[in-house]
């Protein structure tokens, strides 16, 4: 089994770059979508709700914002809630198609969470911040929450070092489905 993680930084296209890559060649793992599906377990809300001393709510995505807005201490909080779970499914993946050729992981803090090790080949998204930051407002996200979530990341050069390949993806579907193509077909 080889494992394939795609990483980089916010509305950088990793989720694009992730269906590309695995389209066809083997199975992928989002811990976004993970993270997502936790939100809605109602022992993982009680959690969260308890520990970051929320108020009871329906949206309790938008109560962490504020919460998070209000202190930025709070995004550790909830990061030592949500990763230990995400890595958790994330080995369950890896365990249930073991005797796959590919698998694909999408993980937006694969370098910052020390997961390095776990794969054979690390693709980085990577776009301007300006581009970034209009793609995470095409999907209804405030600035200030993009600045708060871009800070936790490490900056481009640094990712970079620990990564085997490099997309910059500042142009259209076409040309990023090319670049990936291309590298990719020299593991096929």
């Amino acid at each position: 089994m080889i494992k394939v993680g795609i990483t980089g930084s916010l509305a950088s296209g990793k989720t694009t770059a992730s269906k590309i890559l695995s389209a066809g060649r083997g199975p992928l793992f989002s811990a976004d979508a993970v993270v997502k599906k936790l939100y809605t377990k109602n022992s993982i809300k009680k959690n969260i709700i308890k520990k970051l001393d929320l108020k009871k709510s329906l949206n309790i995505k938008k109560l962490l914002r504020e919460k998070i807005k209000e202190d930025k201490s709070n995004i550790q909080k909830l990061e030592k809630i949500i990763h230990p779970l995400v890595r958790k499914e994330m080995l369950k993946f890896i365990r249930k198609n073991i005797k796959k050729k590919f698998v694909f992981l999408e993980i937006p803090l694969l370098i910052e969470s020390n997961l390095i090790n776990i794969f054979d080949i690390i693709f980085y998204i990577k776009a301007k911040k300006s581009i970034r930051l209009k793609r995470f407002k095409l999907k209804g996200g405030k600035i200030s929450t993009f600045n708060i979530l871009n800070s936790k990341q490490l900056s481009d050069v640094k990712k970079g070092k620990y990564c085997d390949h490099i997309i910059v993806n500042e142009k259209n579907i076409k040309i990023l489905k090319k670049n990936l193509s291309v590298i990719f077909k020299k593991y096929e």
